[in-house]
Formats: C-alpha cells, structure tokens, sequence
C-alpha cells in the first residue's frame, strides 16, 4: 500500500526549496559578511544559478532512471554531504574557491533533484491529486524560504558574534547537512518508487529534438524572449544588490544592519508580504485578465527599485523604518512576479508541448535572470549605491515599452459562464 501524498509531499518540496535558497540566497549573504567583494559575489553566484536555468538540457537524461525516487534520494544525500564539505572548507586556507566549487556541486545536484522530484510528483498522483497537493507544494517550498531568510539568518548573526564569521557558518552548515541527511533518509522510506517504463534513447533523442524545434518555431518567439528577459533584467539587480546594501556599512554606503536584523526582516514581514503580495497578484490578473492586467504588474516589479533607492537616499537608521520599506518591496515583487509566471504559461508554453515548452520558457527567465544577476556587482561598484538604484529605476522601463508590441500576442480572457 502506497503512502498518503501527505507523508511525502511537504518533505520532498521543503528539501527542494531548501538547497535552491541556500545556494541562491544565503551564498551570497555570507560572502558579503566574510568581506567579500560585490562584483565578486554577483559573477559566483550568477555562475551557480545557471544550474537551474540549464536543466532542461539534461532533464531527457532523468527520464532514462527508471525510478524517479532513486535519484531524488542520491540527489538529497549529495546534498547533505556537500553541505558538510561546506562547513570543512570554510575552514581551510583557500576557503573562497573551495567553497565555490561545492557550491556548484549542490547548485547542480540540487537541480537535478528538481527535475526528479517534479517529475515524480506528476507521476504518482493524478489530475486531481495534483491540484489537492499543490498548496502542500507550495507552503512547504516557501517554509524553506523561511527558515534560511528568516532562523537561519538569524542563528547566524548570533553565531557570529561568539564564534567569529567563519565558525558561525561552519555550525550553521554542519547542522544544514543534518537536517537534509535525515530528510534524505525518511524521503529513502515514504517515497513512492515512481517505477517505470523509460523511453528508448533514440526515441527520447528524437522527441527532445522535436520538442526544441517547436519551440523555437512559435510566432514571435524572438520578442517573446527579449520581453522575458528585460522583464527581470532590473529585478535580478536589485535582488542580488539590496540585501547587500542593507549589510554594508554606513560608511561604504549601506545600512549597516546586522545578519540577524535582515534575518528577522526579510524572514518575517519580508516573507509574509511577498505570499500576500503574490496571492494578490494573482487575484487581480484573474479579475482583469493578463493583457489589461501586466502593465500594473511590470510597474509592480519596479516597486523594489524605487524603495531601494529611497534606502539609498535616505539612509534611516530606525529599524521599523526600514522594516516597513523592505515590507513594501517584497509584496510589490510578490505581486508583480505573477505576471512573468503567467505570460509563460498562457502565451509562450500552450500548443503540442506545453510542459516542456512552459520548463523552456522558464529556462529562458531564469537565464535572463542570472545575466542581470551577473552584470550587478560590477555596476555597482562603478557608480555606487545611490546611482545604482536608480539606474535600477530605468532599467524597468524597457520591458513597459515592449509590452506595447507583446501585448498582441495575449490572448483574450475566456468569458466566464453564467
């Protein structure tokens, strides 16, 4: 007898979002405390986020692994091992590259797992099961997003300040490590197998071939690309430079909060406006449909930019005021997100292959993503903060222009029956 989705579910997507945070979010927050430079943190951990943008090229390859669990649990427990190296590497002389290069081993190993895990949810449930589980998904993916944003920024501002930065961190990953390896070993135990039938290679060569094909065939797939793209161009900036911003010291420019300050920011009410934000968005793009609803929602996207340029300008030292600002950003980005979500999903992905297609396209955000994500660090370094976020501002404005001619393409809301 099968057990229920509920034993399996929440652990397999908290693991998930998990190894994607600490990767995407906390690498970046703790090179920053260990005095590494801007530009530098920017062009690593762009490198690193490429993992999820390329999985679709090795995706075929997970569909050759008969068992979908089997690689979900190997992926997990390289995960948990490769968060123990991490803690042995910050402690060696050469502890910046060492670090890196595990990094990447859990960057891909973690979007390896994606792919698995993705696929094994689809395949064990049904239609309806799938969308009775898909709020389990979701709150479990974002619980990770709270514990690493949230506690874990904070036990390591506390660790900090008894330990030294490089043993806080170590601490901080040895007890990651333990807390994936048993993760790992209870998915090991309630996950179903996910057997099946794989295709032949040829057979799966020849379909992925086909698949890509079509999707590059589309109608106005060029512009559909350069709007996808400019559409996170600004917010890949913002998002890697801010927290940043908020860690640096007055005297550099920045704020100067502590690790556990932006722990309990971005943990808390951070966290909390960017779901409200986003069931908002969603709300208001179902009310209005995507084509009258995405002008509010690229603006939306631009409310992160111009709070941080007001951080930037102002420079408060009262931590309410700050907390309220970085409350306002998070549900502004929350709710303007939805929009890119949405175009993927309803314009570029619909057609022959639409899950491929809708894993391409956001291949292709994620890419446009970490170029911008990648360009940050230098930017700012060249103009500093201030100057960087309001070029931040005029970034956004690009991708409000193209939607003039994007916005053809979208296809009317489907009236609702009486």
């Amino acid at each position: 007898m099968k057990a229920s989705p509920i034993r399996w579910v929440p652990s397999l997507y908290f693991v998930q979002g998990l190894q994607f945070f600490v990767v995407m979010l906390i690498a970046g927050l703790m090179f920053k405390n260990m005095g590494v430079d801007n530009a530098t943190i920017a062009r690593w951990t762009g490198l690193l986020g490429l993992a999820w943008a390329l999985k679709p090229l090795w995706s075929p390859l997970i569909e050759l692994v008969a068992s979908k669990k089997r690689v979900v649990v190997i992926a997990q427990f390289t995960g948990a091992v490769g968060l123990a190296l991490l803690a042995l590497a910050l402690q060696a002389p050469a502890w910046f590259a060492l670090s890196i290069a595990v990094f990447f081993v859990l960057a891909y190993a973690s979007a390896t797992h994606d792919i698995a895990c993705d696929g094994l949810y689809m395949a064990e449930l049904d239609a309806k099961q799938q969308a009775a589980y898909a709020g389990w998904q979701g709150a479990f993916f974002n619980a990770s997003k709270f514990l690493t944003l949230g506690g874990l920024l904070v036990l390591a501002g506390w660790l900090e300040r008894r330990h030294g930065v490089m043993n806080a961190w170590s601490i901080i990953f040895v007890g990651l490590a333990a807390l994936l390896a048993g993760l790992a070993a209870w998915n090991a135990k309630v996950l179903p197998p996910a057997v099946g039938t794989p295709p032949a290679r040829a057979e799966l060569w020849a379909n992925f071939v086909e698949v890509v094909a079509d999707f590059l065939k589309k109608p106005g797939i060029g512009i559909a690309f350069l709007f996808i793209i400019l559409f996170r161009f600004a917010e890949g900036q913002v998002q890697t430079i801010g927290p940043l911003f908020l860690i640096e010291a007055r005297a550099q420019g920045g704020l100067g909060l502590t690790t556990e300050q932006v722990g309990g920011i971005y943990g808390t009410a951070g966290t909390a406006a960017f779901l409200v934000g986003s069931i908002l968005g969603g709300t208001f793009t179902a009310a209005l449909g995507l084509k009258r609803a995405m002008p509010a929602l690229i603006l939306a996207m631009m409310v992160p930019n111009a709070v941080f340029f007001g951080l930037a300008r102002a420079l408060p030292t009262d931590l309410f005021t700050i907390s309220a600002a970085i409350t306002v950003e998070m549900a502004g980005y929350g709710f303007g997100f939805v929009g890119m979500i949405l175009y993927i999903m309803q314009v570029v992905a619909p057609g022959r292959f639409t899950t491929a297609h809708y894993a391409l396209g956001s291949g292709v955000m994620q890419l446009g993503f970490i170029f911008s994500k990648t360009l940050s660090g230098d930017i700012e370094q060249a103009l500093g903060y201030q100057a960087f976020f309001a070029w931040t501002l005029l970034a956004g404005l690009p991708v409000l222009l193209l939607w003039a001619w994007v916005r053809r393409r979208v296809p009317a809301p489907t009236p609702v029956a009486a």
